[in-house]
């Protein structure tokens, strides 16, 4: 049974930073892609940012490059997503995603599995 817990959301002020986290258990964590996904509400689920399983290849929406980096540590077996210079629109849901695979992805059919999911609210 995978099981992806997250961790890490909260309330901040538009500018400021948290770092999600997403720890999984169940398979062989190194030998799947990891990403993050988010959901607003009244918005469809999209992707954000995903690494591959070696961690050597990412990728990330155009909304969060340069704000936004994904990182994991196979030895944890944890997915991570600093979010600095957040702003208003980054409010959403955020879900821990693991693939099919172990390359990157950017659509949730490539998901096999998902987390419960943490709120990231960002006021001005």
């Amino acid at each position: 049974q995978v099981q992806l817990v997250e961790s890490g959301g909260g309330s901040v002020q538009a500018g400021g930073s948290l770092r999600l986290s997403c720890s999984a258990s169940g398979r062989t964590f190194s030998r799947f892609g990891m990403g993050w996904f988010r959901q607003a509400p009244g918005k469809v689920r999209e992707n954000v940012a995903s690494i591959s399983g070696d961690g050597g290849r990412s990728y990330y929406e155009d909304s969060v490059k340069g704000r936004f980096t994904i990182s994991r540590d196979n030895a944890k077996n944890t997915v991570y997503l600093q979010m600095n210079s957040l702003k208003r629109e980054d409010t959403a849901v955020y879900y821990c995603a693991s693939a099919r695979y172990s390359g990157v992805f950017t659509q949730s059919f490539h998901v096999d599995y998902w987390g419960q999911g943490t709120q990231v609210s960002v006021s001005s």
